[in-house]
């Protein structure tokens, strides 16, 4: 899908298969849409024939004096509570309306202004609602998926602002690209998406982009590491596992050092999560090859900075294993020693996604980071506490927990700070180890992140838990792409 603008204002010259405006549900014409009302009749139509809910469409053909084909009014809902949710969702419909009319382009005249967004962040929205939408997973089926390939989309705008539009959509697109990568890898199944596979995904994008430096570690390599808590994750699948260091260079060079400390991304990378000796129940057990969107996440992010060339430097750190119950397994009651030193009794072996990530938690202070922040489908408890709207958010950090928040809500990618007081830690406490790597059902999730609080004492940290946002059940089952705009925006903010 090509982005382009047109600085021509004269809309009724446009020519073009489709031309989109938007109208409000509350009889008001969008700016454009005013402007092509000479007589009056889309106002007649409003008040009659469409009622403008957001993302609806009305098609009007052979209009007088108007060059486009046809002209596609797209509902934007209620003018008072116009925002960037609603702007995408009439994006998203004009993707569709393209694909059921076996089209391939048409001009969006839909970039307003308006008091909650600028023209940049409108454009990143549109463009990111646009790419998202273009996806359609094919991987895996046996004969070929009939679509429309979507060559172009135009955007109007006046030459004043055409700098704008066209940094937003840059942007939107990145952030729809990384979405649509971190989805994939999601949706693949888990006898395709092996630890292994991860690697070889790490390695390609470092051949894509010259800004990425990828280094992928085997079990040896790990085991000299004394990942000895990562490592007991892994011991019963027959799939080796995977520590993958992923760097992305702000200077384009990725032999050239910088000055700067970089932010460093964990994910989590449990490619498929069977509970191990702690066996999970059979139903939708299925759903734990989304066990790995953590580390997809993080790709996703890696990518799009990649790709936007961004100003700052980043780390993606991702331990992948499989979770499996075999001979070969980590029993409940065996006692682990972490990269850090630090023991821990393992009471539950389905309680893994922090296992792996203290390792990786700790190997993150060899980057001298400014921040780290985890990403990791770790709780069902998140899920009870959150639903599926919301992130939960950790942090050892006020500062940090606020600059994600706000990136959340600025993103449309929402998170909630969760609590992470010291009485929680309590819950932890073993008779044989430093720890227990659980604390029980109650607050669930928060005891998890007490957990990985325990080694990530040396820099300020924060904690995802995507376990409710990662993917959607149902019919419409499938990764979700979240929270990749979330630190998107995050890191455009730190540049």
């Amino acid at each position: 899908m090509q982005f382009t603008t047109q600085t021509n204002r004269s809309f009724h010259q446009l020519k073009t298969p489709a031309l989109f405006v938007g109208v409000f549900a509350d009889g008001q014409l969008g700016q454009v849409a005013a402007t092509l009302d000479s007589d009056g009749s889309l106002k007649k139509i409003l008040k009659k024939e469409f009622k403008a809910d957001i993302g609806s469409t009305l098609v009007l053909r052979n209009l007088a004096d108007l060059a486009a084909e046809r002209l596609v009014l797209v509902g934007l809902g209620n003018k008072d509570n116009y925002n960037a949710n609603a702007l995408m969702k009439a994006h998203s419909s004009i993707v569709e309306y393209l694909k059921q009319s076996s089209l391939n382009e048409g001009v969006s005249t839909l970039l307003e202004e308006s008091a909650t967004l600028g023209l940049v962040e409108a454009a990143r929205f549109a463009a990111r609602a646009v790419g998202t939408a273009t996806y359609q997973y094919t991987t895996t089926l046996s004969k070929p998926v009939e679509t429309v390939a979507l060559k172009k989309l135009t955007f109007t705008c006046d030459k004043a602002s055409d700098k704008d539009v066209k940094l937003g959509l840059a942007q939107g697109q990145a952030i729809a690209n990384g979405m649509n990568f971190t989805r994939q890898l999601g949706n693949l199944p888990a006898n395709i998406c092996t630890p292994t596979y991860l690697g070889e995904q790490a390695k390609a994008l470092a051949k894509e982009f010259a800004s990425i430096k990828t280094e992928v570690l085997d079990k040896k390599q790990i085991e000299a590491l004394k990942m000895g808590s990562f490592l007991s994750v892994a011991a019963g699948s027959d799939q080796p596992p995977r520590f993958i260091v992923m760097q992305y260079s702000a200077s384009g060079k990725t032999t050239k050092k910088s000055k700067q400390k970089p932010i460093v991304l964990v994910g989590k990378g449990v490619t498929f999560d069977t509970g191990g000796i702690s066996l999970k129940p059979g139903l939708n057990m299925d759903e734990m090859k989304y066990d790995m969107c953590g580390a997809a996440t993080v790709f996703g992010v890696i990518r799009t900075a990649a790709e936007l060339g961004l100003q700052r430097d980043v780390v993606a750190l991702i331990p992948a294993t499989e979770n499996m119950p075999s001979g070969h397994a980590t029993k409940p009651g065996d006692v682990v020693t972490s990269m850090s030193g630090q023991t821990i009794e393992i009471l539950n072996t389905d309680a893994e996604g922090r296992l792996i990530l203290c390792d990786a938690l700790t190997y993150a202070e060899r980057f001298d980071p400014e921040v780290v922040i985890d990403v990791a489908t770790l709780t069902g408890a998140i899920i009870i506490s959150l639903g599926h709207i919301n992130t939960g958010l950790f942090s050892n950090n006020d500062d940090l927990a606020q600059e994600l928040l706000q990136a959340g809500k600025r993103a449309q990618d929402t998170a909630w700070h969760m609590p992470l007081e010291e009485a929680y830690q309590d819950r932890l406490k073993s008779n044989f180890a430093d720890m227990a790597n659980i604390g029980g059902a109650p607050g669930g999730s928060i005891t998890a992140a007490c957990f990985l609080s325990r080694f990530t004492k040396a820099y300020p940290w924060a904690h995802l838990d995507i376990a409710g946002t990662a993917w959607d059940s149902g019919p419409k089952k499938g990764a979700s792409g979240r929270p990749v705009p979330l630190l998107v925006d995050f890191l455009l903010n730190k540049q």
